[in-house]
């Protein structure tokens, strides 16, 4: 007659059949990969002895192509919760050594579940993929299990963060659960992410290409602007997303969390160095923003997709915030079709997550060409108006050098909301820049002059001068105020406490038709 103790052996013996996952042989065949397995990752990226897992025994029940003769242990994905720095977070590992992480039906099952506990209890989800993809051997049913995933993905976007790791491989239907997601992160060389891979691209289109030069790290990081963070090693890019929830509030129901900081740094004569006043010479805008966050801590997001505009996040007396900011280092900063897309994103995630935005602005106006307008930058950059636009989070604009155009409208302007707007006493606001107003508006006597190149010259200072500078803008209320470059931070820190119990509304409706 068995006892208790031997009913408790049986169910460690279990539990350790589980945790052995596809086996010796195949975790030896991962690691050669220079892959860790499910529960390494997990280990290594929640706080030590916090994992608890959940629905460990979940078994598949599929019966055709020889399925009933296979165990999965684990059905293929380790799901539970822990804590990273201490606050809680929900978390799936794709086990690769099981059915090679492909998904089925009790797969989704439990990958649905563990997001819904996420859902209910406001805390984030993070998934750790690496798959093969769809379990063929279960046909619809495994479909379908994605269904489920993608369905959660949507309706808990904006209710708690969302954020996707690949590990491996990551193609077919699944690349659609991280498009879905807040966060896309990859590993180089060891991740890629594609609809069809490389042998049916070849077969359909005759084209060839690697499955690393069609859906690696590098080109989602920089071509296709899928993922949002990549690292060399799989240690390197989960410390970079323990980083960024470090960012995060829980839910959309909590602010993010306050930093302790001590540093006040009021006035900075460094600030005088980086700005360049003609508005033609280059500079690296994260300088400036570097020397506005509290210690110099900033994370950007999409550093090489869509260069000429910067966002990221880092804190200003502890407390999170979400910088945008053009980068005259790119395209002089102008607007295009990619970097409308990057920063109406940001927008609305900082947003729905009850992050202040602060944009740093120095742009000459939506990017021409034929190739942007065929492309659709009008639909484009409708998007970042309409970002901004509905955006109730604290939204303070820096105006450091040129705002021109639409694109100054664009770029969170009081008409669209923005709660406070500060200028540069450098800085041009205006409808277009200087010289290209003067050969509009004072073309006729620019040509009938006898020294037209001393005329232009004349007629650019004077459109300058009664246009192309802060002053009138500020006059109309367009512009709260002109501050000195030097106490920047000390005008930032300033607002943000005033905005910090901020409340504001938009009319009822189920939700809104954002031009994609």
């Amino acid at each position: 007659m068995s006892t208790m103790y031997d009913k408790i052996d049986e169910m460690y013996d279990r539990r350790r059949k589980v945790e052995l996952g596809g086996g010796d042989k195949r975790i030896d065949a991962q690691h050669n990969r220079g892959k860790l397995t499910a529960r390494e990752r997990i280990d290594l990226f929640l706080d030590d002895n916090t994992f608890v897992e959940l629905n460990p025994f979940i078994e598949h029940r599929a019966t055709s192509f020889g399925m009933d003769k296979l165990e999965g242990p684990g059905e293929g994905v380790v799901t539970g919760y822990g804590k990273v720095n201490g606050r809680l977070v929900y978390i799936f590992s794709q086990d690769f050594t099981v059915f090679g992480g492909a998904l089925g039906e009790m797969h989704a099952m439990k990958i649905a579940r563990v997001m819904d506990l996420a859902a209910k209890t406001g805390a984030p989800v993070i998934g750790l993929n690496d798959s093969g993809g769809a379990r063929i051997q279960e046909g619809v049913e495994s479909l379908d299990g994605y269904g489920h995933i993608f369905y959660r993905n949507s309706i808990y976007s904006g209710v708690v963060p969302q954020i996707s790791i690949i590990m491996g491989p990551c193609a077919g239907g699944a690349v659609y659960s991280p498009a879905i997601t807040d966060f896309v992160c990859m590993v180089e060389k060891t991740s890629q992410m594609f609809i069809t891979g490389p042998k049916v691209i070849e077969a359909v289109t005759g084209e060839k290409i690697s499955s690393e030069g069609l859906g690696g790290a590098k080109v989602h990081a920089s071509v296709s602007g899928n993922a949002h963070f990549t690292a060399p090693s799989e240690p390197e890019i989960l410390e970079d997303v323990r980083r960024l929830l470090g960012f995060l509030p829980q839910n959309n129901m909590e602010d993010p969390p306050v930093v302790p900081c001590d540093e006040v740094n009021d006035w900075d004569e460094e600030m005088l160095e980086i700005v360049p006043i003609a508005g033609t010479k280059v500079y690296d805008v994260r300088k400036v923003i570097e020397r506005i966050v509290d210690k110099g801590d900033f994370m950007e997001v999409q550093p090489n997709f869509a260069k000429n505009i910067v966002i990221g996040f880092g804190r200003i007396d502890g407390h999170s915030i979400g910088i945008v900011a053009n980068q005259p280092k790119f395209m002089a900063g102008g607007l295009d079709i990619n970097s409308s897309d990057k920063l109406a994103r940001f927008v609305r995630f900082c947003d729905a997550f009850n992050i202040p935005l602060i944009t740093f602005e120095d742009v000459s106006g939506f990017f021409p060409g034929i190739n942007q307008e065929h492309g659709g930058i009008i639909r484009h950059g409708a998007k970042i108006l309409y970002a901004y636009s509905e955006a109730t989070v604290p939204r303070i604009t820096v105006i450091l050098r040129k705002a021109f155009g639409g694109a100054y409208v664009a770029l969170n302007s009081k008409a669209i909301g923005a709660d406070i707007v500060y200028a540069w006493p450098n800085s041009e606001v205006a409808v277009m820049g200087a010289e290209g107003a003067a050969n509009i508006i004072f073309a006729k006597e620019i040509d009938k002059s006898e020294d037209p190149v001393t005329t232009r010259a004349e007629k650019i200072a004077e459109y300058r001068e009664r246009f192309a500078n802060p002053y009138v803008a500020a006059r109309r209320g367009m512009v709260d105020d002109v501050i000195d470059p030097r106490e920047t931070r000390k005008k930032l820190r300033e607002a943000l406490e005033m905005l910090r119990n901020k409340r504001e509304t938009r009319p009822p409706k189920k939700h809104g038709n954002i031009p994609l």
